[in-house]
């Protein structure tokens, strides 16, 4: 934990994305949204990816989907919200970093939220959240505005850069509750969650392939393009290996969910497996292969190194999801 950092962030291009309807793109048009696919949702948190973009765009899109997943009326009129332009976070991880909603150490007492969420995405940027708590040992769903009274914010101190994250403390805070079935609201939800990060990863790998590789064609040593050396070449290839399996495991499992819901869980658990992975492996072989440029400020490698580092532990690590598919097999 550290001091209270101020995210960064541009709101001019905050505006812009919601002007060009991007918070609407997978909300249902019953709700006032475009009621696009997740394939569609993910072509565009690859890019923001890519981009390395401090948006609260990916996490808006994932608290989408618990709301969709919820299907309630509550659910609805904040899915409208979103519509509109509110950006939202998702309050559903425990102490240790589970995201499972019986995990959650939110509970209800007389219709208030008492109790620590924590690994809040985008926490300084968000306008609302969606929070898991229990009442009666059944864990529920509630909707809240991150301006409520009982609310308070803790910001922490990570390495990426792009993004911020916190932890939050509810202390009677009144919240709607939007589903009475929140397990199952989450359980439905999280292969749209772990396919959007992973579509974050897979945009950062492109990224750090092509600048990796575009480095060794001009940089220079021994009278040569170091590209021409071996040592060079060949993790160049490793990593555009990477970059395209995650990806073709990413748009596996948003087709999944889309068209083949009883597939869904595995492909999303794939995807997150190979991301997690990729994420790893491909920015150390780019900031590696920069040479000492690629570890200073002078260069974005480092700016990408260290989402991807925080990407690959966001829901999970690849061993976690490796576990988790074998289940399926």
């Amino acid at each position: 934990h550290g001091e209270n950092r101020p995210g960064f962030y541009d709101p001019e291009a905050w505006d812009e994305m919601i002007a060009l309807g991007w918070t609407a793109l997978a909300v249902p048009e019953s709700a006032g949204g475009v009621g696009m696919s997740l394939v569609t949702a993910t072509a565009l948190a690859e890019e923001i990816g890519r981009a390395s973009m401090p948006t609260p765009l990916t996490s808006t899109l994932q608290t989408t989907y618990v709301l969709k997943e919820a299907a309630t009326p509550g659910a609805e009129e904040w899915l409208t919200k979103i519509a509109e332009g509110q950006a939202a976070s998702l309050a559903i991880q425990a102490r240790d970093g589970s995201h499972l909603p019986e995990s959650t150490e939110v509970f209800v007492k007389d219709g208030k939220l008492f109790g620590t969420t924590n690994f809040v995405q985008d926490l300084q940027k968000a306008d609302l959240l969606v929070a898991s708590a229990k009442e009666d040992g059944i864990t529920k769903l509630y909707a809240i505005e991150s301006s409520a009274n009982g609310l308070t914010m803790h910001f922490d101190k990570i390495v990426d850069l792009t993004r911020d994250q916190g932890r939050v403390s509810f202390d009677g805070a009144k919240a709607e509750c939007i589903s009475e079935e929140g397990t199952n609201a989450i359980t439905k939800a999280m292969p749209a969650i772990y396919t959007l990060i992973a579509a974050d990863i897979a945009g950062g790998c492109e990224w750090l392939l092509q600048t990796t590789a575009e480095y060794a064609s001009v940089r220079t040593q021994f009278d040569r393009p170091i590209g021409f050396f071996q040592a060079v070449k060949h993790p160049i290839v490793d990593m555009m290996i990477a970059a395209d399996e995650t990806r073709s495991l990413v748009y596996s499992a948003a087709c999944a969910y889309d068209t083949e819901p009883e597939k869904a869980q595995l492909a999303a658990h794939l995807a997150k497996s190979s991301a997690a992975d990729s994420a790893e492996f491909c920015s150390n072989r780019a900031t590696q292969l920069h040479g000492g440029i690629g570890f200073t400020w002078e260069h974005n490698v480092q700016i990408y190194h260290k989402r991807q580092l925080h990407s690959k532990q966001l829901y999970g690590d690849a061993i976690w999801h490796r576990e988790q598919a074998a289940i399926y097999l």
